[in-house]
C-alpha cells in the first residue's frame, strides 16, 4: 500500500515566502500541499474545513500571529515555524514545534525539518493504528446524557455547522450531538472512516456501491467532493481486485 502523505498548509504574509515554500513542498515526495494562506485567520478557516497534519507557519503576522495560532491547534496538527526572527525559538519550543527554520533557508534545511515531521507522524501512525485496532466505541453527548456509539454500527456522519448527525444501522433517526465534523473525524479510526465531503464522513465498510462520483450507503447517495476524490480513489484502488 502506498505510504500516506503528510497534509501541509503554508501560512505566511510574505508573497515571496509563500512561493518559495510552495516550491519546496511540491518537490518533497512525502508532503501534500493542501493550501497556502497569507494570514492566520485564513488558516483557521482552512483548518476547520479539512484535516491538516503540518503547518509551515510564519510568526510575525497581523491580527493573529503564528504563536497564537499554534496554541489553538488540535493535538495531531504540528508546526514547523518559518521566521526571520530568532528570538522566538524558545516560544517555539514551548508550543512543541517540530522545528524552527530561520529565514532565509535553503531546500536542504527545509528537507531536514520536513524529515523530522515525517519521523514524528510515522511514530504517531504506528501508535494510532495500535489504538484504533482495539477501539470499538465512543461516547457522545446528546440530550444531557452520554450515549455510547458502537463504531461497527455507524453508517455515516453528517455535519450541520456546530452539530452532527450520526446515522446508525437499523435506526430511523440519527443521534444528534453538539460537536463539529472535524472534531469527530479526529476521534474516528482512519482505516475505518473517511471524510468525502465538507459535510460527510462515511464508514468505509458500509459502502454498497460507487456510481458517478457518489457513494451509496443504506440507499443514501453521498457525493465525493473534488478535494477528497484523490484520497478516496486511492482507497478504492488499494482495495480493488484485478
Amino acid at each position: 500500500m502506498r505510504e500516506k502523505k503528510i497534509n501541509c498548509l503554508i501560512v505566511d504574509d510574505e508573497p515571496m515566502a509563500l512561493v518559495l515554500l510552495q516550491s519546496y513542498v511540491v518537490k518533497t515526495p512525502f508532503l501534500e500541499l493542501k493550501g497556502k494562506c497569507s494570514n492566520a485567520i485564513e488558516a483557521l478557516e482552512k483548518l476547520n474545513e479539512e484535516r491538516i497534519d503540518l503547518l509551515f507557519l510564519d510568526i510575525q503576522m497581523p491580527e493573529l500571529n503564528g504563536l497564537e495560532l499554534s496554541r489553538t491547534l488540535s493535538k495531531n496538527t504540528r508546526v514547523i515555524f518559518t521566521t526571520a526572527f530568532n528570538q522566538y525559538a524558545l516560544d517555539g519550543y514551548k508550543v512543541e514545534a517540530l522545528d524552527y527554520l530561520l529565514k532565509p533557508f535553503d531546500y536542504t534545511e527545509f528537507l531536514t525539518a520536513a524529515n523530522k515531521a515525517k519521523e514524528w507522524f510515522s511514530l504517531l501512525r504506528v501508535k494510532s493504528d495500535t489504538e484504533q485496532d482495539t477501539q470499538k466505541f465512543l461516547f457522545v453527548k446528546t440530550e444531557y446524557k452520554q450515549v455510547k456509539i458502537d463504531l461497527d454500527e455507524v453508517l455515516y456522519v453528517e455535519g450541520l455547522k456546530d452539530y452532527i448527525k450520526i446515522w446508525l444501522v437499523g435506526k430511523p433517526y440519527p443521534v444528534l450531538t453538539l460537536m463539529t465534523l472535524k472534531s469527530i473525524e479526529e476521534e474516528l479510526p482512519e482505516h475505518k472512516f473517511m471524510r468525502v465531503h465538507r459535510s460527510f464522513i462515511i464508514a468505509l465498510n458500509k459502502i454498497q456501491s460507487i456510481e458517478r462520483g457518489q457513494v451509496i450507503i443504506n440507499s443514501h447517495r453521498i457525493t465525493v467532493a473534488e478535494q477528497y476524490k484523490e484520497k478516496f480513489q486511492n482507497f478504492v484502488t488499494n482495495n480493488s481486485v484485478d
